[in-house]
């Protein structure tokens, strides 16, 4: 995946600030999470030439920020046991430091809700959106906007699933 972020030189003049790859990525061995780009809430400095995806992935943006990321989820091994899958979900979010996000799980291991607006596309594959009460299957370039609910993605396919986020913090009534 190629990022180009730009911004605007010395003299006012735009210029690409960032051309390549995530700065910054993890859970590669079950499909991954790549930092895309993030805001912490203050004033854009177009002109400064920091890579602001280039830290810590955490889940959920801090207070009035933003996170723009892709993730991709792989298809669910054959013969693995719920209780493992509790454990792998339980590791994953505690190293984006989301433990605290996984308030039910009883439906699925990867539950979970934040305090945010998220919008999401599937670019490819073929995955399924698990709420409390429903489920719906998604095609590519079906549009979710998932507004502070407990839920959780599963892969139907035999090929990775590709999906975009813009996560925005945001308080949920």
């Amino acid at each position: 995946m190629r990022r180009i972020i730009t911004g605007h030189d010395e003299n006012g003049r735009s210029i690409i600030s960032i051309d390549g790859p995530p700065a910054r990525s993890i859970g590669e061995d079950v499909g991954g999470l790549f930092e895309i780009w993030n805001t912490d809430g203050n004033d854009i400095i177009s002109s400064d030439s920091s890579d602001r995806a280039d830290e810590d992935i955490i889940l959920s943006p801090p207070k009035g920020g933003t996170k723009f990321r892709y993730f991709q989820i792989n298809p669910m091994p054959e013969g693995v046991s719920n209780e493992m899958m509790q454990e792998i979900a339980a590791d994953a979010f505690e190293k984006i430091g989301a433990s605290h996000h996984r308030i039910d799980t009883s439906k699925h291991p990867a539950m979970h809700k934040t305090e945010t607006i998220d919008y999401i596309i599937l670019l490819k594959g073929d995955v399924t959106l698990i709420l409390d009460e429903e489920e719906v299957d998604l095609k590519p370039f079906d549009v979710v906007v998932q507004r502070g609910t407990n839920h959780a993605w599963t892969n139907n396919g035999n090929e990775p699933a590709l999906l975009i986020a813009i996560l925005v913090d945001s308080e949920i009534k």
